[in-house]
């Protein structure tokens, strides 16, 4: 039935690629869902206030956040639509993270305020009418979520859209709590005990939990977070896949919401090579990630001397002592100052954010390792935190 829906209201469905065309799936999404979230809130909050049941109400209220939540989906993905201006250089993406987040502040601001109405109806409970008509809705209204959370799903995966994927994931919390529903009528039916302000609490605090994970999931991208293991190693893998490229270090990636992500790395390249050759080759490293990947990629080229014999075996002992320390830790930017009486080895080391040793530490296990080496070396070293890739 998805399938079927998307080839008849998105058009061009296929073509997933395109932000014109991802900005209708998400339309298209985001529309589906204020009808039907609001269609349920308003059967159930009529049955809610017919049988007198808090926790149907409860579960009516959390339907009505869910047709507010896709309204505003809609608007995140109608601006995240826009071009990118003056103002706004790397474009409007981000935005679908922004109304996922408002999305998520009102779930949890709606959860709070259910706890508290739950809480006065098992402190002063009141009879609750049982009818098979509200049974009837609720099991239609679990259905209508099932299907939601596959809908959602289906086309967050498609589009790879982190606040489809969140409200696919919201949906499916939906029919847990009106299961929880559905079972407190029957119950409270068998046994006589009025569990209904109670079941009213348990859907409200679902709702809270609910809201706290979504705010989680939706205020990491804006705060900037790492790229994936198999991203920076497709990167490091593909750059050093041009003839000339020594070596590469200090990779940054910085996304900006799907289809804008910002790169910048430096490669080093031998220094005895023609400079008007080694930038050409840069430019077409830089040109093909955009075509190919997608990615806005700057290259900082870094020239190493790769002649000096004394020099390289001096750089191959440091890299050994390195690779015994730890097979996690790089090199780069190495140099040697030569001098009758010292030399000074000057060099950055790369380690991942939660590497074992501070840097202090790690700084001190280096120099002590290199003074063992020789007692005429002396040491500059820099500590670099990085995507370390596994290649």
């Amino acid at each position: 039935m998805t399938n079927l829906l998307i080839r008849l209201f998105v058009k061009d469905y296929q073509n997933t690629s395109n932000y014109r065309v991802r900005e209708r799936y998400g339309k298209f999404a985001s529309i589906t869902g204020i009808i039907s979230n609001f269609l349920l809130f308003l059967i159930k909050i009529v049955a809610g206030l017919v049988f007198n049941s808090i926790s149907i109400i409860a579960d009516a209220i959390n339907n009505l956040s869910d047709s507010g939540s896709s309204i505003i989906t809609l608007i995140g993905f109608k601006i995240s639509g826009m071009p990118a201006d003056k103002n706004h250089p790397y474009g409007h993406k981000r935005m679908e993270y922004v109304s996922g987040l408002i999305v998520s502040i009102i779930i949890l601001v709606l959860g709070v305020q259910l706890v508290f109405s739950s809480l006065g109806k098992i402190i002063k409970p009141e009879v609750t009418i049982f009818s098979m008509v509200s049974v009837v809705i609720l099991v239609i209204s679990i259905l209508i979520k099932l299907w939601q959370s596959l809908f959602y799903r289906k086309i967050g995966k498609k589009i790879n859209s982190t606040t489809l994927i969140a409200t696919s994931i919201d949906s499916r919390n939906d029919i847990l709590s009106t299961t929880a529903v559905l079972t407190g009528v029957f119950i409270t039916q068998v046994t006589g005990f009025n569990l209904d302000g109670y079941i009213g609490v348990a859907v409200a605090l679902f709702i809270i939990f609910s809201g706290v994970g979504l705010i989680k999931e939706t205020i990491n991208p804006l705060l900037g977070t790492a790229p994936t293991k198999e991203l920076v190693d497709s990167i490091y893998e593909k750059i050093l896949s041009y003839d000339g490229i020594i070596g590469l270090h200090d990779l940054t990636v910085h996304s900006y919401g799907e289809g804008k992500c910002f790169a910048s790395v430096h490669c080093e390249m031998s220094a005895e090579n023609d400079i008007m050759a080694s930038h050409d080759v840069i430019d077409n490293i830089e040109r093909d990630f955009l075509k190919e990947e997608g990615i806005n990629l700057v290259i900082h080229l870094d020239p190493v001397v790769t002649n000096d014999a004394r020099t390289n075996k001096l750089r191959a002992e440091i890299e050994y002592i390195l690779e015994n320390l730890s097979p996690e830790i790089g090199m780069h930017d190495f140099r040697v100052v030569w001098s009758k009486s010292h030399s000074n080895l000057i060099f950055d080391v790369v380690v991942p954010y939660d590497f074992k040793w501070s840097d202090d530490e790690l700084v001190k296990l280096i120099s002590d390792r290199i003074y063992e080496l020789n007692p005429n070396y002396h040491t500059s070293i820099t500590v670099d935190h990085d995507y370390v890739p596994t290649l």
